[in-house]
């Protein structure tokens, strides 16, 4: 009564209904979209984290003891060899340009293609020591490393996912009580059409019930027919099949229902029920 009260005309009945549904609807497409967000960033980061060797983040893997780091002519390049060719790296990296640094070559991943090594050469061979490796099957990743890079990368991936947990539970308890909202306003408007229909059909003064019939799909036919020998006397047009076609709200489903000598308004509760 407080919030719908009957006293109200039905166009401000209607009004408030609209207008608690659109603030419910702004709501939701606001937090919606920044769980979304989060979901996305993190889910492109995990993409990243199970992409190939050429692709994937290294964050959780690379070590500043796998690199030579800070040197005037010393750089470490990361190369991606086939599972095929180990045999032939191991034998060959060394001899791909002239100042490769000897045995400096450690293999940091692997996956079902191939493995990541590490090698370690003078800077000013590194074009010389990619041509040869691209001539060989094996391929340079253009990495650089940034322990501070690595590190931002790894404080957001962590806090991307607290978010995300941290958002979830109040989103989730928003939905559920916000859902109740929206189902409770959506009888609300079938009580109002029902109201509507019957004073349209049957005129004033209002002598009408209204009532809920929950019947289980066996008896769905039987129901009907029960219904239609009683009330057939009311409207004698509803001997033939006529389609009215119904406004639902936004979103949920628009169907047609057959015309009846009673006002009949369908309530579809399968979206509430539990799988």
């Amino acid at each position: 009564m407080a919030k719908y009260p009957v006293k109200q005309p039905l166009k401000n009945l209607a009004e408030v209904l609209a207008k608690q549904l659109s603030q419910i609807e702004t709501d939701m497409k606001s937090r919606a979209v920044t769980y979304n967000n989060l979901k996305s960033n993190l889910q492109n980061i995990e993409r990243k984290n199970a992409g190939n060797l050429l692709t994937r983040t290294l964050t959780d893997v690379l070590n500043k003891d796998d690199f030579v780091l800070n040197s005037e002519y010393l750089t470490t390049l990361l190369v991606v060899v086939p599972k095929t060719s180990y045999a032939q790296w191991q034998k060959t990296y060394e001899s791909l340009a002239d100042m490769v640094v000897p045995r400096s070559t450690k293999m940091i991943l692997e996956d079902s293609e191939g493995g990541l090594f590490t090698v370690s050469l003078f800077q000013k061979v590194v074009e010389e020591f990619k041509a040869k490796a691209r001539e060989n099957r094996f391929t340079v990743r253009e990495f650089y490393y940034n322990e501070n890079e690595l590190k931002a990368e790894k404080e957001e991936v962590t806090r991307l996912a607290a978010d995300k947990k941290q958002q979830y539970g109040p989103l989730l308890r928003w939905l559920k009580v916000n859902f109740s909202e929206t189902f409770i306003a959506w009888i609300h408007v079938k009580a109002l059409r029902v109201f509507i229909e019957s004073v349209l059909r049957y005129g004033l003064p209002v002598n009408f019930q209204a009532m809920l019939l929950q019947p289980n799909k066996k008896s769905m036919k039987r129901l009907r027919d029960t219904l239609n020998a009683l009330f057939k006397h009311l409207d004698g047009a509803s001997a033939g099949t006529v389609t009215d076609a119904a406004v639902e709200i936004p979103g949920l489903n628009v169907a047609s229902h057959d015309y009846y000598p009673y006002v009949y308004f369908k309530i579809d509760v399968s979206l509430v029920e539990r799988k």
